[in-house]
């Protein structure tokens, strides 16, 4: 995609920085605002199946300003300002997000609001991201959150306060869909469901005119870790949403919305995969590998027909074990400072990745098998899926998964202890899995290619991408006028994949540059113009 000079206006896209219109052009304000769309960074949006790695560096959970700058770093260099339909949505649009808000756990007799911290999405970090999106002329009533499960825990979640501070539209709406008002409601058909022909959103998810932003948590849960695809299940009005439900469990929903034969089709399908070998599909009984399957076939209906804009998962902390319960001393959950922050456009690689974050075998999940066979994934394989460290300074570096720490946190997700199995409650899913029959996505194209960086001109930083299609070396120069090489930016051996750097122009003079790459004795360039 060719980037113009009015792509991405805010040069905060990587750098977090202020506002940069257009020097070119006196631009009024609102003619920008009227012209512009909101979307995400256009390295992101170009590379649709790559997963992004942000570290933060926060010390403890309870430290909410820290938490709520990652939020903001976060927010000023993924979203901004583009030209771009495919990729952005008018300013005018609701923008939606949805944190997990699910109950906190209240029930439990160990039940405090600091050890309950890890069960939703950061408080902190989800304002830190609305102010960001203030930032771009978005106002706090064109921000809405949705959680259906127990809104009385948001309170003791600090979303009520936060909701105050930010001015964004809070509901937790737990009412039955039967007795909500219309216009609380969003109707969206499922083509060719499994389980659903008809799904009930919260209002505006899903709505013609909103953009839907997905902050799930890093948490363990009796379904592996339960991250951006199972996220969205909250925003489903009462009852519907019950995805959980064991098979022959019809929700107390109408049944003209169910289709007709679903759990014939369910127990067909489980049958088929516990034949093909899915991993612990083999564990008997309702809450076996037939519950799986019959959860991940309502989840899959969901995220077919719920489409977001960015998907994200909030690991500045990490938890373990289930609600409050958990393997740590005292039988309970625990936090560990995680602190990363992993997100990319489609939430079954983002989830593969975080479950591998997490120290799980993601091929051990039956849900990204039924994610392949529906056509919403090609692999399963985390190490077929580009992963770059997201850099607010730097830029975008494509990275192997093995230069990212793990973290183990445990869960009670099909538990092997059957014919002869003795696996303790709590545990890792992190068995060997042989992926060899695993798409590899192989680049095509030109040995190399040098894309036009963005914005152009600018006035503190500019974005290069460029591609390579085998591991050497690359030398990146940045040359003014005169023909002197003012700048190095890269100059080291690279991974084959798309990569992103960041030149900052404040110590150089206005005027225009060069930019050249050297890959394999060949040389590509671009000009840019630095203004200020």
């Amino acid at each position: 995609m060719t980037q113009n000079r009015r792509s991405f206006i805010r040069s905060s896209t990587i750098a977090g920085s202020g506002l940069l219109l257009n020097p070119l052009r006196a631009l009024d304000r609102q003619l920008i605002k009227a012209d512009s769309l909101i979307g995400v960074h256009p390295f992101i949006f170009e590379n649709e199946d790559a997963v992004f790695i942000m570290k933060t560096d926060v010390d403890v959970k309870t430290n909410a300003s820290a938490i709520k700058q990652a939020g903001l770093s976060f927010g000023r260099s993924v979203f901004g300002l583009t030209d771009n339909p495919d990729n952005g949505v008018p300013l005018t649009h609701k923008i939606v997000i949805k944190p997990n808000l699910t109950c906190r756990g209240k029930w439990d007799p160990d039940y405090t609001i600091e050890r309950s911290m890890g069960v939703v999405t950061d408080s902190n970090f989800t304002e830190g991201v609305i102010e960001s999106l203030k930032e771009l002329d978005i106002v706090g009533s064109q921000i809405y959150a949705r959680e259906v499960n127990c809104p009385d825990d948001l309170a003791e979640g600090g979303y009520i306060d936060m909701a105050v501070r930010t001015g964004i539209d809070l509901k937790g709406i737990d009412t039955p869909y039967f007795d909500l008002n219309p216009d609380q409601i969003q109707w969206i058909d499922v083509e060719d469901g499994i389980y659903f022909k008809r799904i009930p959103y919260l209002w505006p998810v899903n709505a013609p005119d909103s953009w839907l932003l997905n902050i799930s948590k890093l948490k363990a849960h009796a379904m592996g870790l339960t991250l951006c695809a199972k996220n969205l299940q909250g925003a489903i009005a009462m009852n519907y949403q019950q995805h959980c439900r064991n098979h022959g469990n019809h929700l107390d929903i109408r049944e003209e919305d169910i289709v007709a034969d679903a759990f014939s089709t369910i127990q067909n399908n489980y049958n088929r995969h516990l034949a093909d070998g899915i991993p612990r599909w083999d564990r008997p009984g309702q809450d076996g590998g037939i519950w799986m399957e019959t959860w991940a076939s309502r989840c899959l209906d969901n995220n077919s027909v719920t489409l977001a804009g960015l998907h994200v998962i909030e690991g500045v902390y990490g938890r373990d074990g289930h609600f409050i319960d958990g393997p740590n001393d005292g039988g309970l959950a625990n936090d560990y400072m995680t602190n990363v922050i992993i997100f990319g456009l489609n939430p079954f690689y983002v989830d593969i990745i975080g479950h591998w974050i997490g120290g799980h075998e993601p091929g051990n999940f039956g849900l990204f098998h039924m994610a392949k066979e529906h056509g919403m994934i090609s692999t399963i394989n985390p190490a077929d899926i580009p992963v770059y460290e997201w850099d607010t300074e730097n830029g975008a570096e494509l990275k192997d998964l093995d230069e990212f720490q793990r973290y183990p946190l445990m869960t009670g997700y099909l538990r092997k202890d059957y014919d002869g199995a003795n696996e303790d409650y709590w545990h890792m899913v992190d068995e060997d899995f042989d992926y060899s029959t695993g798409t590899n996505p192989i680049m095509m194209g030109a040995l190399f290619n040098l894309g036009e960086n963005f914005p152009n001109p600018f006035s503190e930083n500019t974005h290069i991408p460029f591609q390579i299609r085998k591991a050497d070396h690359v030398l990146i120069e940045v040359i003014n006028e005169q023909g002197k090489t003012v700048d190095i930016p890269v100059n080291r051996q690279m991974m084959p994949g798309n990569h992103m750097i960041t030149w900052y122009s404040s110590n150089h003079p206005a005027g225009l540059y060069l930019y050249r790459m050297r890959f394999e004795g060949m040389l590509h360039s671009g000009k840019m113009l630095v203004v200020h």
